[in-house]
């Protein structure tokens, strides 16, 4: 048997076996996908720096890429495991056991997961890549030895004898069809599923009937949302809203199960089911939020209007203990994040938020709910998928700090320019404007100031205020001259405190510095 036949029998094999394995863990609830399962090990495993690199050089593309790599490897593998079959088949159908074993180890580490689940998962795909790999291996060597065998006999003209196995005339190999097992493609069966039960909750989601907020958000005027080509909306629609996050897979939690614990250092801990959290009085606000890996100009920001119930009053239920100087946020799949108490105090619209742009919460941004809080990047504060409001000593870390980010993430005062784009073409024979976008949560902005190549700084007219939380949208007019052209902006929020120059990468508390674009006017 050719290497290359044994390797395909692998690439069979091992495509089988994770297609099976993810099948089961689609049709299982408690049963965990060992893809995904291992791609968490890998994220929560990598050096910090290299997490960060790989979240600036890929944005919103880490997660597909992640999975890409691991399907890769696992085919290159499976490859291997093939060849190796062709003459000792003991230790390939070994090293598919193997492989399923390290995939059923990475699952345990999540604490949703079930010991008989992953088990179940690891040794049905397991048993599929041997079973196959078997019997493609054996159908190759039969079909081999038949064609060795085979008397010499004459080809009538037109084509081969029916029955025979056809050779080809310059290498004598036989050319056959695989049996029905085929490769299948990236897009496994088991993945799926969870998106059927993800369309399941869809559908809860859209039969949940959202409460009335005590307190309202401002209506959105025309002199808030400005109707300028190309300019940034006032709103991020929900399917647009940037998404960072460690969940490889999208936690499908459905509302009737789910419950919030309000616990540690406070005198009454307290459990909320889904219905009791909407039954609280709620609040409506337009709060912009940042992922402290955006770089200076970049698109890891979003302003949507959020609903939920505020921090403070669940705070004041609890009732704080000496000490209790942290707010530690727990996700249902282990993440977590942790900010000042005070922040959660002292900000009127930090809330456990229910609902986005004024429908509850999709499933990627944290439903059924998740913590929102002005002015803090989401590293430290925007748990999604809430299971449980902790309060703590500042000592305990979440994620991300050990991983080299800095303890406290204050949003810092940013423009961005998304008008005219950079490395355009405009004409110098309209006149042009020059518009974008700037933010400070819990300061707000109030002024925005362009310059073009080296000339004097020019300040920009400024959209309505909308909320202190929520960006503002600015234009300039500009007379554009034919040549290439260097555009900067500035902002100024609510403080005084004026957009730095100083020029800093993201880590560890957020990038900084002036955004910059070149445009080419024609005449």
């Amino acid at each position: 048997m050719r290497r290359g036949t044994g390797a395909i029998a692998g690439l069979a094999a091992v495509a089988a076996a994770l297609g099976t394995a993810e099948l089961v863990a689609g049709v299982f609830e408690r049963a965990p996908s060992l893809v995904i399962a291992v791609g968490d090990v890998v994220i929560d495993s990598v050096p910090g720096w290299l997490e960060r690199a790989a979240i600036a050089t890929l944005g919103r593309a880490d997660k597909p890429v992640l999975i890409g790599g691991i399907l890769l490897i696992s085919v290159l593998l499976g490859a291997a495991l093939g060849v190796l079959a062709r003459r000792r088949f003991l230790p390939s159908a070994a090293g598919f056991v193997a492989f399923a074993a390290l995939g059923v180890a990475a699952a345990l580490t999540d604490p949703r997961t079930t010991f008989l689940g992953a088990l179940l998962v690891g040794a049905v795909g397991a048993a599929v890549g041997v079973g196959v790999l078997h019997l493609l291996i054996r159908a190759a060597r039969a079909d081999r030895s038949a064609g060795a065998a085979a008397p010499p006999a004459a080809v009538p003209a037109g084509g081969a004898r029916p029955g025979r196995v056809r050779r080809s005339r310059r290498t004598g190999a036989a050319s056959w069809s695989w049996p029905a097992v085929r490769p299948r493609s990236p897009s496994w069966p088991g993945w799926g599923l969870p998106a059927l039960r993800a369309g399941a909750a869809g559908e809860l989601r859209a039969a949940i009937r959202l409460p009335a907020p005590f307190r309202r958000a401002a209506p959105v005027t025309a002199g808030a949302d400005l109707d300028i080509p190309g300019l940034t909306p006032l709103v991020t629609p929900n399917e647009e809203f940037y998404r960072i996050d460690t969940a490889l897979r999208v936690p499908v939690v459905e509302p009737d199960g789910w419950q919030l614990e309000v616990r540690g250092m406070v005198d009454e801990p307290f459990t909320l089911t889904y219905a009791e959290l909407l039954e609280l009085p709620q609040i409506e606000a337009d709060i912009t939020l940042a992922c402290v890996s955006n770089e200076v100009g970049g698109d890891l920001v979003g302003n949507a209007r959020w609903q939920g119930v505020p921090l403070r009053a669940l705070l004041e239920r609890a009732g704080l203990q000496e000490g209790a100087t942290q707010l530690l946020g727990r996700s249902v799949d282990g993440f977590t994040a942790g900010f000042p108490v005070l922040t959660a105090l002292d900000v009127e619209e930090a809330m456990v938020a229910v609902a986005m742009n004024g429908e509850p919460l999709p499933a990627e941004h944290g439903f059924p709910a998740r913590l929102v809080v002005p002015g803090l990047y989401g590293y430290v504060s925007a748990t999604k998928w809430l299971s449980a409001i902790e309060l703590t000593g500042w000592d305990v870390d979440g994620y991300w700090i050990p991983r080299g980010w800095a303890k406290e993430g204050p949003i810092k005062t940013q423009a961005r320019i998304d008008v005219p784009r950079a490395g355009g073409t405009v004409s110098a024979a309209e006149r042009q404007v020059i518009a974008g976008v700037a933010w400070a949560p819990t300061r707000g902005i109030e002024g925005v100031e362009v310059r073009i190549d080296d000339g004097p700084w020019r300040p920009a007219e400024l959209a309505e205020r909308l909320d202190v939380d929520c960006w503002r949208q600015w234009y300039l007019p500009w007379d554009a001259t034919p040549g290439r052209h260097v555009i900067a902006a500035r902002a100024t929020d609510g403080l005084g405190e004026v957009q730095t120059d100083e020029r800093t990468p993201v880590a560890p508390d957020g990038a900084s510095g002036y955004p910059v674009v070149e445009v080419e006017v024609e005449a």
